[in-house]
């Protein structure tokens, strides 16, 4: 009876936090920028009128039509399809970044928290080494000596972005390595896996989340940037970066061709800024009351 009590009054807490995040204009907004540009990614074949990549000279710079509703580039190709699959190559990328510089810095941060000593010394020089340069130049520097592609793009962003989650982590793993239910923990028999994955992970997974969100948008401009240097993806593929760097000699004959895609970096690292404020809040006990 009493657990069921617990479990409904768990229940009432979070509709009732879920609804006074709902309630902020703000939080709103950027969850159906999100979804719309998570949709549109994943309905992309669906929703595009033509293939992204056909070439038509003799429809080259058209302006808005029946046929092609944002009009077409200078290869004759749809600015539409274009900017559908862009949203698909461009979040699919910061995904697989978000993911491994996650993977890489719970790893790191847990160990030199938990264990600390010279293993802490040695992996926190590391880290240090890397946040002593500035991040996007040093990944324009590792894409550029690995090469123009768009998996090198995703090295160069995973290989720098990792550390300062990994400092972040460590500092929360710091803060709870010592606390009564871990020491608990340790006395009845659980390893240190067990510790780091069903004590020390769990509590700490939420901050690291939000801070995941509200940096997705710095990672998906890190990504177009590197690809509107030319240093990611490779013609003929759909991707905003790149789009912007197509559109780059026609800016005062046709600006559209840079506006577009623009646009659209603009409102989903919006979007993305948004939630995570919002998340931020949502998380936070005392933004909102129990």
């Amino acid at each position: 009876m009493e657990g069921t009590l617990r479990l409904r009054a768990l229940s009432l807490r979070i509709h009732r936090r879920l609804r006074l995040f709902l309630r902020d204009p703000a939080n709103v907004l950027g969850l159906v920028i999100v979804v719309l540009a998570v949709t549109t990614a994943i309905a992309a074949p669906l929703l595009a009128p033509h293939d992204p990549t056909d070439v038509s000279l003799q429809d080259r710079l058209l302006p808005p039509g029946r046929d092609f509703p944002l009009g077409t580039d200078h290869l004759g190709r749809d600015e539409l399809s274009r900017l559908l699959y862009g949203a698909r190559t461009t979040l699919r990328t910061a995904g697989v970044v978000l993911a491994v510089v996650f993977a890489i810095a719970f790893m790191v941060g847990t160990l030199s928290g938990y264990y600390g000593g010279w293993l802490d010394t040695l992996l926190m020089g590391l880290v240090d080494l890397l946040l002593a340069f500035p991040g996007l130049i040093l990944a324009v520097a590792i894409a550029g000596t690995l090469g123009p592609s768009l998996m090198n793009v995703m090295i160069a962003m995973a290989a720098v972005w990792w550390a300062g989650y990994a400092r972040l982590v460590r500092g929360m793993v710091l803060a709870i390595r010592n606390r009564e239910f871990v020491e608990a923990a340790r006395a009845i028999g659980a390893s240190d896996g067990r510790i780091m994955v069903s004590h020390i992970w769990r509590n700490i997974l939420g901050p690291v989340v939000v801070l995941a969100t509200l940096d997705m948008g710095w990672i998906i401009l890190g990504i177009s940037g590197l690809n509107f240097l030319g240093l990611g993806a490779q013609p003929p593929t759909p991707e905003w970066g790149a789009m912007l760097n197509d559109g780059r000699p026609f800016l005062q004959t046709e600006p559209q061709m840079m506006l577009y895609p623009g646009a659209a970096i603009f409102l989903v690292v919006l979007g993305f800024n948004l939630l995570g404020d919002g998340l931020r809040d949502l998380l936070d006990p005392t933004t909102y009351p129990r």
